[in-house]
């Protein structure tokens, strides 16, 4: 029986040597990743009431990137319980204040192909990036999976999105994303595993397929799994993973998608999403000229090292409007200090740009910097939910990294294209 490389995986974890789409299965959990905000302070108190600890420390991450600057009260309880449980269950992985989750899990070598994993983030998905099935539970099936190491799941149908020829200067996955929000509506996954294929995709470095995994929580999927090629595993070789070729999980050329949609990558222009939803996307011509306060370049599908980069393109030797405030909070530490050595972070701080923290932040809507009454402001994270950022009055628009930094430029929504030195339009 052919499989989809979502069943394949998942039969894996069952101790199945097949397994079909609705059918009902329980699998043994390879790594469970948890964070301050829904982690401990969740979970610690169901379990204590099972009375029982972590199943296997060693298979566990914890993460603080929510509740970081702990600047009240709340906040310092908050990372005081994160870091008293991590030594109490005896978890090593532990990393505090390092950046934001789904940034810091491969980064540090934790995903490999083939892997079965859970997160306690709504975007755990990203993790699909890496040819693993990751995907995203609430603290109680969490609570669960820390004590059992099992999780139930149905087996879900594979919708094959299929990405040809290859994309623009100026356009990234963030626009693919954005896109495909606009085309296949927010329950376009409809609790299925998303696999993204073609030249275009594999033709991307692996923080750009991050951004696509991660966003498939934007289309309603569990999942947002990329099969693993020779970038994957280079990538994560120089995180210090062991990864070999009997590692690169593949589905079945003959398994069958459920759905199978295909796009021209080369066709696509730079999208942005209006307010209040990724939906509301379009090409950015129909927003060009949008007068905007704030360009915010973070979160995890927005300020990777390859997002500062590509904000860097577009900014270096220029300067952010007067009117504009830019804001900056690159995804992770590391990713920080490597775009600090080679640049790229000077060059958006030159421009005007102002540093804030590795954290989830504005994105969130944690932290004291926000978005203010009826300020309006285009950003390069996953969502722009009514109030999720800031005031409900505030009007925020998503866009790529490019697309932020030309805003940045003009005061105003601004295709990239036209600022880019290369290829202008």
């Amino acid at each position: 029986m052919a499989m989809t490389l979502a069943e394949k995986i998942i039969a894996r974890a069952a101790g199945r040597a097949k397994v079909s789409p609705g059918e009902i299965v329980t699998c043994a959990v390879d790594l469970a990743m948890i964070h301050d905000s829904g982690g401990p302070r969740r979970v610690k108190p169901i379990l204590d009431r099972l009375g029982v600890g972590v199943w296997d420390p060693d298979k566990v991450v914890l993460i603080s990137d929510h509740y970081l600057p702990a600047t009240d009260e709340e906040s310092r309880n908050i990372q005081r319980v994160t870091r008293t449980f991590a030594a109490a269950q005896g978890i090593s992985n532990f990393y505090d204040a390092q950046g934001i989750c789904h940034v810091v899990l491969p980064e540090r070598g934790h995903l490999k192909p083939g892997m079965f994993v859970v997160g306690g983030d709504s975007h755990s998905p990203t993790g699909g990036a890496f040819g693993a099935y990751m995907f995203g539970v609430g603290a109680t099936e969490m609570a669960g999976v820390l004590a059992t190491g099992e999780i139930w799941l149905r087996v879900p149908d594979t919708i094959l999105i299929e990405w040809t020829g290859s994309l623009g200067a100026g356009v990234s996955s963030k626009d693919i994303m954005l896109f495909l929000c606009a085309k296949l509506g927010m329950d376009g996954g409809r609790y299925q595993a998303v696999q993204y294929a073609g030249e275009a995709i594999h033709a991307l470095p692996m923080q750009e397929r991050m951004t696509l995994s991660n966003m498939a929580a934007e289309l309603g999927a569990q999942a947002g799994l990329i099969e693993a090629d020779a970038i994957t595993a280079d990538f994560l070789r120089a995180t210090g993973a062991r990864i070999d070729d009997a590692m690169i999980w593949r589905g079945d050329a003959n398994a069958t998608a459920s759905e199978h949609h295909v796009f021209d990558a080369t066709t696509l222009d730079p999208q942005v999403a209006a307010p209040h939803s990724p939906a509301n996307a379009a090409p950015v011509s129909s927003h060009a000229g949008t007068k905007v306060d704030v360009a915010y370049i973070g979160a995890c599908t927005g300020a990777k090292l390859e997002d500062l980069r590509m904000a860097a393109a577009i900014l270096r030797g220029r300067k952010a409007a007067r009117t504009i405030e830019l804001l900056v909070a690159p995804a992770s530490l590391r990713d920080q200090e490597i775009a600090q050595r080679e640049g790229t972070l000077d060059a958006i701080l030159d421009a005007g740009g102002r540093l804030l923290p590795n954290a989830c932040g504005i994105c969130a809507g944690y932290g004291d910097t926000r978005f203010g009454e009826n300020v309006t402001a285009i950003s390069s994270t996953a969502r722009n939910f009514k109030g999720r950022m800031g005031a409900a009055s505030s009007q925020v628009y998503l866009g790529s990294p490019y697309t932020v930094a030309a805003s940045a430029i003009e005061g105003r929504i601004a295709d990239p294209r036209e600022h880019l030195p290369e290829a202008p339009v």
